[in-house]
């Protein structure tokens, strides 16, 4: 005979869960107010579930009196660890009961039984956690998570009922949203601004060739090859503000590819060779034997190397040199990493005023505006760069002085090499 309350609890449990999916896809449709009118409905059926599916406990056996979530139920644990979204279980006491996959990656692992201000110092979910806790009052606020790259969430606070007091909190991830907003309003603002020279040299070249220069064959060569050189830079500043857009859109997901940053390296030195020829300047890679592949996509990295090589030879002296060194280095203070990959690039030229370099990777500053333009610069590399680094989880760090050169180097972390068994060599 199917015990009917178990039976109501799993229909519950499911319908709960697919309110949660229709509110995932009304998001998009009609805005954060229909996800949360969704999740709202989806947390009642939950606590109906909960209702329906009481039955008496048996006593906790002493092998589980470590489980971590005795509360829940496998039929209910395993809905909440299918959620995308990210949500945690937290008792009277402000302790953690229970948290989802989602959750473990905003807050890390180990949660259960620490307590909440311990993993998110967050005051305003901190506030919202106390306050339903203490009056059972549901509370929606906005969050922003800044470390190690900047996210944004909506978290939502109810208390549930069971057994005992039980608080849910659940955090939606609204930073693709935030972020594909914040790119439209970039990408109008900024390209209307730096399109604008341009597009007035190009106009007047045109309005001069239709009238006092319409016979002149020698003007009209003249200017038609700085429309082409004005043309080119339009459309590297286009294809840069949308490359830029790109990775800042996708800034917050973490990489999955491994690649081994010494063959990018390389490959990029000969791609930039010709370049570098044409100056006269010299490129040298130090590499150290052994090194490890690094987490990271190897299109964004090449993409990377190809901007920092392309400065050295570009702001570097002529007849001069640039030098590549990599090593492995010890992952100092990097909770969860075992080593880095660092990549250190020099050049010899006029170097940086102490003043810029905190300015260097904002989008369009440059240091010696006039140089850049003639050199093809767009003014978005190192923006570039900052971004696509953050995404790796990397470091940059600037060093330069001037009349001596700049050194840019990166940090990435190396793939991790699993646990060796120990052998014993019999001779």
């Amino acid at each position: 005979m199917v015990d009917q309350p178990n039976q109501a609890f799993r229909k519950a449990l499911w319908a709960g869960a697919a309110a949660i999916v229709a509110g995932s896809a009304l998001v998009l449709r009609f805005g954060i107010s229909g996800f949360w009118a969704a999740m709202g409905t989806a947390l009642v059926v939950l606590v109906i579930a909960g209702a329906l599916g009481k039955r008496p406990r048996p006593a906790i056996p002493k092998s589980a009196a470590n489980d971590p979530d005795p509360i829940l139920s496998p039929m209910a644990r395993d809905v909440l660890e299918r959620l995308p979204d990210a949500l945690m279980l937290v008792d009277a006491g402000g302790r953690v009961l229970y948290a989802n996959p989602a959750m473990r990656e905003v807050v890390g692992v180990g949660l259960e039984r620490k307590h909440v201000s311990s993993l998110l110092r967050t005051p305003t979910v901190l506030e919202a956690l106390a306050r339903t806790s203490a009056t059972g009052e549901a509370v929606s606020v906005e969050v922003v998570l800044r470390v190690p790259v900047e996210r944004h969430y909506q978290a939502y606070t109810a208390r549930v009922a069971a057994d005992q007091a039980v608080t849910t909190l659940l955090m939606h991830d609204l930073t693709a949203v935030k972020r594909a907003e914040q790119m439209r309003a970039d990408f109008v603002a900024n390209a209307s601004h730096e399109l604008r020279t341009p597009l007035a040299a190009v106009s007047g070249f045109i309005e001069t060739l239709k009238g006092p220069a319409r016979d002149d064959a020698e003007a009209r060569d003249k200017f038609l090859g700085i429309m082409g050189v004005e043309a080119d830079r339009m459309r590297r500043l286009i294809e840069d503000l949308l490359s830029l857009t790109r990775i800042e859109l996708n800034e917050h997901v973490p990489p999955q590819g491994e690649a081994s940053v010494e063959a990018i390296v390389r490959e990029v030195v000969a791609a930039l060779s010709p370049l570098a020829k044409a100056d006269d300047i010299t490129i040298c890679v130090d590499a150290a034997e052994g090194l490890p592949k690094v987490v990271g996509e190897r299109d964004e990295l090449v993409q990377v190397f190809q901007n920092l090589i392309h400065n050295a030879i570009k702001y570097g002296r002529d007849k001069g040199r640039v030098e590549i060194v990599l090593r492995q280095t010890s992952a100092t203070g990097r909770r969860g990493l075992d080593a880095m990959v660092t990549a250190s690039i020099r050049d010899d030229g006029e170097g940086i005023p102490p003043e810029a370099i905190p300015r260097l990777t904002e989008r369009f500053y440059r240091v010696d505006v006039k140089r850049s333009r003639e050199r093809g610069g767009t003014g978005l590399g190192l923006a570039i760069v900052k971004h696509i680094v953050n995404r790796h989880n990397g470091r940059l760090h600037i060093e330069s002085r001037v009349g001596e050169g700049s050194t840019f180097t990166i940090h990435l972390p190396a793939v991790r090499k699993p646990a060796a068994a120990s052998v014993t060599e019999v001779l």
